[in-house]
């Protein structure tokens, strides 16, 4: 039934988006149709265009993503369970996370010219700081006296943040994941913004030459259901790590 109810929005839209085609109040140079979009799906599978393109657009969002989360884990880690971490390194992180990941574009296109570097380094930034603000707070939040606790048994720091801090930061680690998961395919649509040779932005890129918004709109909806599985897969791993929630509600 909720799944239902999440549908009807899209469904609303797809019929509007019909019938405004239909009439003849929107018109193919504005947008194409329905029948028109999925008309190009079936050309763009056929000859092979859109299965390389997603593949590249793929592999970059994921590496940019496993990159960054790397990152922002580690250093979420260091400055919420050290002092010294936290003194050392939490001002350096809240200062860059406040620089737009767009502004870096041209900077990173003069580092490292035009190849995928840049591009799978753009997607890490943006999706570096969510993790690092997410793993720190939750990291932050532990109970000390169980830390205390822990250290008085034996364990190393180590293993003290594998077996206790980590766990019980999960819910923030998983909002961490949500973000940084959205921000990639966001990413990604600047990323391939920096003269792509292959993606889905380099498709868009063909179709805006020759002005086909039946492509158009199919690059467009791909980036919006990567982003759809981003969050559905989230949501998967929310259910699976921590089934009380799901009871609770």
């Amino acid at each position: 039934f909720r799944t239902a109810v999440r549908a009807l929005g899209p469904l609303a839209l797809l019929v509007l988006w019909w019938a405004a085609s239909a009439t003849g109040a929107l018109t193919p140079d504005v947008l194409a149709s329905p029948a028109d979009v999925v008309r190009a799906v079936g050309e763009l599978w056929g000859n092979g265009q859109l299965p390389d393109a997603l593949g590249a657009s793929l592999t970059r969002s994921g590496l940019g993503l496993l990159l960054g989360l790397a990152v922002g884990l580690t250093a979420g880690v260091v400055t919420g369970f050290t002092r010294l971490g936290d003194e050392l390194l939490d001002s350096t992180m809240q200062t860059l996370r406040t620089v737009p990941f767009l502004s870096l574009v041209p900077l990173f296109m003069v580092w490292f010219g035009i190849n995928e570097i840049a591009k799978i380094l753009l997607i890490a930034v943006a999706t570096t700081f969510p993790m690092y603000v997410s793993t720190s707070s939750g990291v932050r939040g532990t109970d000390a006296r169980l830390v205390e606790a822990m250290r008085s048994f034996g364990m190393s720091r180590f293993a003290i943040v594998r077996e206790v801090v980590l766990p019980g930061a999960l819910p923030s680690l998983l909002a961490g994941l949500r973000l940084s998961m959205t921000l990639s395919v966001i990413a990604l649509i600047a990323a391939e913004e920096i003269n792509a040779t292959a993606g889905i932005g380099y498709l868009m890129a063909q179709a805006q030459s020759y002005a086909r918004t039946d492509v158009l709109a199919v690059c467009i909806l791909v980036y919006g259901l990567l982003g759809l599985l981003a969050d559905a897969l989230v949501r998967l791993l929310e259910r699976v790590l921590m089934p009380w929630r799901r009871a609770e509600r």
